[in-house]
């Protein structure tokens, strides 16, 4: 009887169906859509493979009802294939003459979004790809990570965000603003909630709270001012680089010489900018070293072994490896300023900038992304947000989405 259902069994998985969703460019009609069906398919306990570098970045899942239905509703094409052309797909991919990989994904990451509460004058590109894709995420603020509640997630996105505690260096234009009154405001009584005398101290402790959950195993992903204020505030510890009109009082004498860069994730040897009356962090950011017109702005992703270095190329997963660039108030970043142990995974050659970094810190990895919103090619404070019906296929936005699915997968370690 046992030999009977064995045999049974057996084949029914000989028959079974799976459900590839193609993420090449001619075959998916919503490459952001797919990624959120992909998720529920996780959330599902269904089987989900990741095929890398074959048709785009493919998922193959276990064939539900289920499935096809939310694919059809959500608009996101798929084929059901059997299960000999499943085998026949993963043999040629096993191949080592072919540069792809499978990676199983094991479950779905739970996702915090790091941002205050409120309507802020800007928006932000990762919670629009993720509203769109419709993966669900919950939004934390300082007090709840200095309360230690990112150990409750397993990717973290910080929200445009100014961990030097300068208000974003908005100062000369936005100083007299409504809005900007009032968020300086609001942050300075957040501080003196949670018993800082300085807002600067306060960010500095959700920054090193932030760090030591990356350290410990987790997986941050930052965009546009995030990125270099997050480590410039660690780089700062101790250190006050902040100017009368930020936070009561001067910057100490010779605050560049007391920087130290061993305590970043990402950059160094960058040199900060003193001026209140500047719109920049420092010398990481590439912005006004730019002279690019926009019809030519745009930057590729580099190649890598999808057999060999697994991490990079999941992150990489593209139709096209060409992106169009966008700004923001840190565009790029000035390769002189990186760590040589950060892998640049996107480049403008034309000016020589790096677009889209990576790295690990402790137990856990870091992604940087330049710019502020893939499909909005120079963002300013108070534009209406991007609609993402209209560019259901982005690149920009699918390197976003890679990121949100990195934790999902099973790791190998990386030989390169």
């Amino acid at each position: 009887m046992v030999f009977f259902i064995f045999l049974v069994l057996n084949s029914f998985s000989a028959t079974a169906s799976q459900l590839l969703i193609p993420m090449d460019e001619d075959s998916q009609k919503n490459h952001l859509k797919a990624y959120g069906v992909t998720y529920f398919a996780l959330e599902e306990k269904l089987e989900v493979r990741w095929l890398l570098n074959y048709r785009g970045g493919s998922f193959l899942i276990s064939d539900t009802d289920l499935l096809r239905k939310e694919c059809k509703i959500r608009g996101v094409s798929f084929e059901v294939i059997s299960d000999a052309k499943t085998q026949s797909i993963l043999e040629d991919i096993s191949s080592p003459s072919q540069n792809q990989e499978v990676v199983l994904l094991e479950k779905a990451p739970k996702i915090a979004v790091y941002s205050p509460q409120g309507n802020k004058p800007w928006d932000d590109a990762v919670t629009m790809a993720l509203t769109y894709a419709e993966i669900p995420y919950e939004t934390i603020y300082d007090e709840a990570v200095l309360n230690d509640a990112l150990v409750l997630f397993d990717w973290l996105h910080l929200h445009h965000e100014d961990f030097t505690g300068q208000y974003g260096k908005f100062y000369r234009t936005f100083r007299t603003t409504p809005w900007y009154i009032q968020e300086k405001e609001e942050a300075e009584a957040l501080a003196k909630k949670l018993g800082y005398n300085k807002v600067s101290e306060e960010k500095l402790d959700v920054a090193l709270k932030i760090r030591n959950y990356v350290v410990g195993g987790g997986f941050m992903f930052a965009m546009c001012s995030a990125t270099d204020s997050f480590d410039i505030a660690l780089a700062a510890e101790g250190v006050d680089i902040a100017e009368t009109m930020f936070d009561g009082d001067p910057s100490e004498p010779g605050y560049q010489s007391k920087i130290d860069f061993s305590n970043t994730f990402a950059f160094t040897d960058f040199t900060l900018e003193r001026s209140p009356m500047v719109y920049e962090f420092s010398s990481i950011d590439m912005t006004a070293k730019r002279n690019i017109p926009k019809e030519s702005d745009y930057f590729t992703l580099m190649d890598f072994s999808a057999k060999w270095d697994v991490v990079p190329t999941m992150l990489t997963q593209n139709h096209t490896r060409l992106v169009k660039g966008f700004m923001g108030q840190t565009t790029a970043y000035n390769p002189k300023n990186i760590k040589p142990n950060v892998l640049v995974m996107g480049e403008s050659k034309l000016n020589g900038e790096a677009r889209y970094i990576h790295g690990i810190k402790g137990k856990g990895f870091f992604t940087f992304y330049g710019g502020h919103d893939p499909e909005d090619y120079q963002h300013r404070v108070g534009d209406p947000k991007t609609e993402l019906d209209l560019h259901p296929t982005s690149p920009g936005y699918r390197l976003i989405l890679n990121n949100v699915l990195f934790p999902a997968a099973k790791k190998k370690p990386q030989k390169t």
